[in-house]
């Protein structure tokens, strides 16, 4: 996992803006004040968001254009694992159907903010060998 100590700007760029943007999604929801374990909670999950989505990003295939290749990778990312997860557990809790899809929507915006931040800053491969 050496390509995260290589890419710790780009990753970090885009760590901070999708807490940006959940902070603004959080306030147009009419959410209250958000207490430290939660902003550190957030802060971890989107650091590690962002760092797995650069390892995508890096090993995605060059067939098509860069930034086809680089929001399509975190789109099928989100379809694959994060809607159904985020929809699955909101269901065993009870959570209304327009919140699962709000908190849904609010991933794929986050992993799309992520991927074009890391796009346009660029990441560095790892050595081989």
């Amino acid at each position: 996992m050496i390509y995260i100590l290589l890419n710790l700007v780009p990753i970090g760029m885009a760590t901070l803006l999708a807490l940006l943007l959940g902070l603004g999604w959080h306030r147009l929801g009419g959410g209250g004040r958000i207490g430290p374990g939660v902003a550190l909670t957030a802060l971890v999950a989107h650091f590690w968001f962002a760092a797995i989505l650069a390892g995508a990003l890096i090993l995605a295939p060059p067939k098509a254009d860069p930034w086809v290749m680089a929001l399509a990778s975190a789109a099928v990312i989100w379809a694959g694992f994060v809607a159904p997860a985020v929809a699955l557990s909101g269901a065993y809790r009870g959570v209304a159907a327009g919140r699962l899809i709000g908190d849904c929507a609010y991933w794929l915006a986050a992993m799309l903010a992520e991927a074009a931040v890391m796009k346009a800053i660029g990441l560095v491969p790892p050595p081989v060998g």
